[in-house]
């Protein structure tokens, strides 16, 4: 069984992170049973409670922190404005901390429903007085239990002057005050139930009877919702598939296993004790088989969709299981130790890896499996610390006025005015450029081109509609990429009919007026610019890829326009992907098998080659500074970081110095949470795919999010969240319609632009949310209707 105090001593073993343990969501209440002030008070609506160390041996902090929505904290900032007192008091207004003592008297409970609280005496009130931390329902059972041990511990370090890993379990009972009442913190809940009794601990670890009442409490909290409300069901292990013959096994180790639970928003217990095992069954073909003793609980081929992840502070492994009718369920195992579960890392990893590259895990190098791993863990980035600190600073940016285009009707007047937005031209809209000269965006459909002007009330505003995209020779045609160039005059189009040749758009008349045969024999898969801010330019030459070649393009050379002397191709198919250029024109490549080569120059060999982990990379960019690379394949995105922080190319980048053999970047892979995974395909009935995520992007922004979008779904992560390894880094919108192309207003990381098949919208990111139950399965009322005022001429 899943030990606590075996998480407790690894979270405490690393005293290089400051926060011990962190529960992520919830609010904090002040309730005055007895107090004629009020009943109760709320805090903070949103906010994250967290264990930290102090600058002193054997004293700890219970930290709760107030949590901004995306922009929230800005406008708070500027309705403060410059009042000098309200800047004295912004400590105490967004965090409040209380020294770990068994004066608090720290207690938790889980009340009917599942809802999960932590109390402690306010000591500065009146008698009776108490902070609560209610935490948010996706909050599980196992994180509950954690936090109260390592409170427990941390008080016993304060009392004792001795380190916890001392303590019997007779000492730390004492700091047990489970059996004291905590009221409601809302006065209209009556009567105030007394705190969930359970028999005194015999002679087992406290932490036993933690986890005993934890499990307890939200095993049953499916039943209790139903009998409030008869409708929910909670979610229920599918019929597992025939389990084929195994040629070897890879690992087999035994864990607890948990199935996500929709209605609930928890990992329900499913089964204390089961044998995970990978095994090979056929030529570069694993699978996975999780048994119990009275039954076969589930079993799937190893493959990337199981998005995998793990997280040695939990001792857990999470990943997604398909059936054969497409329904997806994230599964939870959670094993007894850390040396358990590195050695059934170790052997999924080998079987995931030999699927996707077809070639033997034992064959690469010890460095560059330690990379694949690497990525697929749930990791704390080297800036986290810097991350962690400018996370609390206040940021000078924009006021956002949300006045956006939007899918769905944003006031209550639901008239005759609207119509509907949605053209019969059999098209949809396909892909999206974004000006940097100018304020315009770009939307391809099918051989048609909407130009939209950016309002100064970061609205989207029609300017014009060019009906037919065709060549100098009058072919029709619909372009397969488009590329601004040229400060924004130009744009570059590629005819998927007609690989060898591009195509000059004038954007003033309207219309293809050149046609560049780029070479003979050699295609061209993919173009990017000469450097990142280039269509800023009157700059004429562009980089271009083909499957195993690199080189540049220059339209005033006569006759072909490649320029011989800049090709780089390689004898070996690489399967060049994608290609993104830095300010100073440092140049990233990738491929259909997952690695990325960095070039200072063209014609040279790259400086830096980082291993593949398998999946094709369908998008590509990098920061303006070379520092941060972002890679996309279909279920989750790379971040690398490219700055050599030690060796003898220290503080160089990857792109102008090789990495060591031994000190390849850590790459952090940003993914969904499986569960958000199961429910985004629970709601969508489709799987993941991200479009290419990009940056923010301006010649003197610093780069602070990413976007992506899956689905009906848009994301965007905080870049500074991301690297202070917060485990909130990213919010949704969604939208009834699939979201076909997607990328930030240029100079901002406040607005981002949006295709869909039939609309084109700009939003405010603080409209984002954070994915919850009610987020993701939420639809926008009225998705698919505009007012009238806000319908473009057709088709858009």
């Amino acid at each position: 069984m899943f030990m606590l105090r075996n998480v407790t001593k690894y979270l405490f073993g690393d005293t290089s992170k400051e926060s011990i343990v962190e529960i992520p969501q919830g609010q904090l209440y002040l309730v005055r049973p007895l107090s004629p002030k009020g009943y109760s008070e709320l805090i903070f609506k949103d906010a994250a409670a967290t264990i930290r160390r102090t600058g002193q041996e054997y004293q700890y902090q219970l930290v709760i922190q107030r949590a901004y929505e995306e922009g929230e904290e800005e406008l708070l900032a500027e309705e403060d404005g410059e009042d000098g007192a309200a800047e004295a008091l912004s400590a105490d207004k967004d965090e409040k901390t209380f020294l770990l003592d068994q004066g608090l008297h720290f207690r938790s409970e889980i009340r009917e429903g599942g809802e999960a609280v932590f109390a402690w005496r306010d000591l500065s009130g009146d008698p009776g007085d108490l902070y609560e931390f209610v935490c948010d329902r996706s909050i599980q059972a196992g994180e509950v239990g954690t936090f109260e041990m390592v409170a427990i511990k941390c008080q016993y370090e304060r009392k004792f002057r001795r380190p916890q890993e001392a303590a019997t379990e007779k000492e730390l009972q004492q700091f047990n005050f489970t059996d004291q009442t905590i009221p409601s913190a809302s006065a209209a809940s009556s009567p105030i139930k007394k705190a969930i009794e359970f028999p005194p601990p015999k002679p087992k670890a406290i932490e036993d009877s933690i986890v005993r009442q934890t499990k307890k409490d939200m095993s049953s909290r499916s039943s209790k919702a139903r009998a409030s409300d008869k409708e929910v069901v909670p979610t229920a292990a599918p019929p597992s598939a025939s389990i084929p013959t195994a040629s070897e096994i890879l690992t087999k180790e035994r864990a607890e296993l948990h199935l996500f639970d929709f209605p609930s928003g928890a990992f329900m217990l499913q089964d204390p004790s089961v044998s995970a095992t990978v095994s090979e069954i056929g030529k570069w073909q694993y699978w996975l088989q999780i048994s119990g003793e009275d039954r076969e609980w589930l079993g799937q081929p190893v493959i990337a969709d199981i998005n995998p992840v793990f997280n040695f502070e939990y001792l857990s492994f999470i990943f997604n299981h398909y059936t054969d009718d497409g329904s997806a369920y994230s599964w939870l195992l959670r094993f007894k130790d850390q040396e358990t579960e590195e050695r059934f890392q170790e052997g999924l990893m080998r079987a995931l890896w030999e699927q996707l590259n077809e070639m033997k895990w034992t064959k690469t190098t010890d460095d560059d499996r330690q990379y694949v791993i690497d990525a697929f863990q749930d990791l704390t980035m080297e800036d986290a610390e810097n991350a962690a600190k400018e996370a609390e600073e206040e940021e000078a940016v924009e006021e956002v006025e949300d006045n956006s285009q939007r899918t769905e009707d944003y006031d209550t007047d639901e008239s005759g005015d609207d119509v509907v937005a949605k053209p019969d031209d059999g098209d949809i809209n396909s892909q999206l450029a974004v000006g940097y000269k100018h304020d315009r965006s770009f939307v391809v459909r099918g051989s048609k081109i909407g130009v939209f002007k950016h309002t100064p009330n970061n609205n989207l505003e029609f300017s014009t509609n060019i009906s037919k995209v065709e060549t100098p020779g009058g072919k029709l045609f619909s372009p397969k990429k488009v590329m601004l160039h040229a400060e924004d005059t130009d744009m570059i189009l590629q005819d998927g009919n007609n690989p060898n040749s591009l195509y000059r758009m004038d954007l003033e008349y309207g219309k293809v007026v050149d046609e560049w045969k780029v070479h003979d024999d050699i295609s061209v898969k993919n173009f990017a610019p000469e450097k990142k801010f280039a269509q800023m330019t009157g700059e004429q030459t562009f980089l271009g890829l083909s499957h195993n070649a690199l080189y540049r393009i220059d339209p005033r050379l006569s006759g072909n326009k490649m320029v011989d002397s800049d090709l780089k191709q390689y004898t070996s198919k690489n399967a060049f992907t994608t290609a993104a250029t830095t300010e100073k024109g440092y140049i990233a490549v990738a491929s259909e098998k997952g690695d990325i080569r960095m070039f200072d120059k063209l014609g040279l060999r790259a400086k830096t080659q980082l291993p593949a982990l398998g999946d094709p990379i369908t998008g590509l960019d990098v920061s303006a500074d070379g520092r941060w690379v972002l890679a996309t394949c279909r279920t989750y995105i790379l971040l690398i970081d490219a700055l050599q922080k030690d060796g003898k190319n220290e503080g160089k980048l990857g792109f102008e110095r090789a990495f060591a053999k031994d000190n390849k970047p850590q790459p952090r892979r940003l993914t969904l949470q499986p569960s958000h995974v199961a429910q985004f395909q629970y709601e969508t009935k489709a799987a993941l795919s991200f479009t290419p995520a990009r940056f923010n992007t301006g010649v003197d922004d610093k780069e602070t999010s990413i976007i992506t979008a899956t689905g009906p779904f848009i994301v965007t992560w905080n870049m500074k969240k991301v690297l202070a390894g917060r485990r909130d880094p990213y919010t949704i919108k969604r939208y009834e319609e699939e979201v076909k192309a997607d990328d930030f207003k240029y100079g901002s990381d406040k607005n981002v632009i949006v295709a869909l098949p039939n609309e084109v919208n700009m939003v405010a990111k603080q409209s984002f949310k954070r994915p919850t139950r009610e987020s993701i399965a939420a639809t926008p009322r009225g998705s698919g209707r505009l007012r009238r005022s806000e319908v473009v001429n057709s088709p858009y």
